[in-house]
């Protein structure tokens, strides 16, 4: 799952934020605002940022600092709306909503994974084939399919689940009835 580059800001003030005094709110907002200044500027002259081993891109960074000043500004004017002395991200109803959608989208985007991972499972376990019959043995097994009510492929696939293999590797199938 990608998360936009507001959902990483919100994560991240509500993480960093938890227990902060109003001053250090005001402190990150403006810290915020010289980054996005500093990013952007960088973006406008095309200047590569590179962070240890890493290079970041200069477009996500600049977002990434926009979106993360905002999110300072949002938390300052709560607390001062609210007269908070802290700020604590379980009181901020819209950041706790934000959090809770992205805890939602998250746990739907693991869900799909796993449902797509066991779908993965099952198709490696399963074999399709063609088979081409010659005409009589064809006629038996269309035969076969309509006195059970079932398609030639259904009587081909129980018949192959009773298939036995001798240490000789003979294969055989004891005599059955095809049914649902």
């Amino acid at each position: 799952m990608i998360w936009s580059s507001e959902d990483v800001a919100r994560d991240a003030v509500r993480r960093q934020g938890a227990g902060m005094p109003a001053k250090r709110v005001a402190e990150a907002v403006a810290q915020a605002a010289v980054r996005k200044r500093e990013t952007a500027e960088d973006l406008r002259c095309g200047v590569r940022v590179e962070r240890g081993l890493v290079a970041s891109d200069p477009e996500r960074l600049a977002e990434a600092w926009a979106a993360r000043h905002i999110e300072w500004r949002r938390v300052q004017a709560l607390m001062e709306a609210s007269g908070w002395e802290t700020y604590e991200p379980e009181r901020d109803s819209i950041g706790s909503g934000w959090a809770a959608e992205r805890e939602a989208r998250r746990e739907q985007a693991l869900a799909a994974h796993a449902a797509h991972q066991e779908r993965r499972r099952e198709a490696a376990e399963e074999v399709r084939t063609e088979v081409w019959l010659p005409a009589a043995p064809s006629r038996l097994l269309r035969q076969a399919a309509a006195r059970s009510g079932l398609t030639p492929q259904e009587v081909l696939a129980q018949l192959a689940a009773r298939l036995v293999v001798d240490v000789d590797g003979a294969v055989s199938v004891a005599p059955f009835m095809p049914s649902h």
